[in-house]
């Protein structure tokens, strides 16, 4: 069995187990693929593999990959998102999950274009890593209502590395219950939370969208090819 096949194999079978361990066995949970550095030929292997949804971290590695892949695949940008780099993204991706300023909203919102996207909450206040308050989730979520185009899914966060994630998961999880029970807009159903080291645990704590690289595609090379 090719081991990329093994890896996806093993992963499903723990997102399977990690749901009968939650509140919520019959939830879906999307995998998306993250293969930033990885070539199109590691897309199109996940992709014959049924995961047709494909993260990249950055703009202009999705701009030289995507026009090389032959499989029908869905486009997540789940890295950070410069405002000026918002046109080219809202032409490559149909999903965004960082969005963290009512600017960037704005930006891709100008654009014309429907997307899906998710608010990128900085729930541990890491200095190190992007997103908004969770205080400014709403604001950002009324702001993307007010473009007409783009359509927030729900929210995103990346807990810190040397933290217990569970307790972010599960605060990011009552956010979203916040939101809802704001009743601003449709009800926001989707959690993007958990990467290869800690997405059993994003699973039981209500992820719909797990991030995940290295444990399906590899680790990266040191010269990142």
């Amino acid at each position: 069995m090719p081991e990329i096949e093994r890896r996806l194999r093993d992963i499903r079978g723990r997102i399977g187990a990690a749901l009968a361990r939650g509140a919520d066995p019959r939830r879906e949970v999307t995998i998306v693929a993250v293969t930033k550095t990885r070539p199109a030929s590691v897309v199109d292997e996940v992709a014959s593999l049924g995961v047709l949804d494909i993260g990249e971290s950055r703009v202009q590695e999705a701009a030289s990959k995507a026009p090389l892949v032959r499989a029908a695949v869905r486009w997540h940008l789940v890295g950070h998102l410069q405002r000026n780099k918002a046109r080219r993204a809202a032409e490559l991706f149909s999903v965004i999950h960082s969005l963290d300023s009512i600017p960037l909203v704005e930006a891709l919102g100008a654009t014309g274009r429907r997307l899906q996207a998710f608010v990128e909450v900085n729930v541990a206040g890491d200095v190190r890593k992007h997103g908004a308050r969770p205080e400014d989730a709403r604001a950002l979520r009324l702001a993307a209502l007010r473009t007409g185009t783009v359509e927030v899914l729900g929210l995103m966060t990346v807990p810190p590395v040397e933290a217990d994630p569970r307790p972010v998961f599960r605060a990011l999880r009552e956010l979203l219950g916040e939101l809802n029970r704001a009743g601003d807009g449709p009800p926001l159903r989707s959690l993007s939370m958990g990467m290869s080291g800690d997405y059993e645990t994003a699973v039981e704590e209500g992820a719909t969208h797990v991030r995940i690289g290295t444990a399906l595609v590899g680790a990266r090379s040191p010269t990142g090819r």
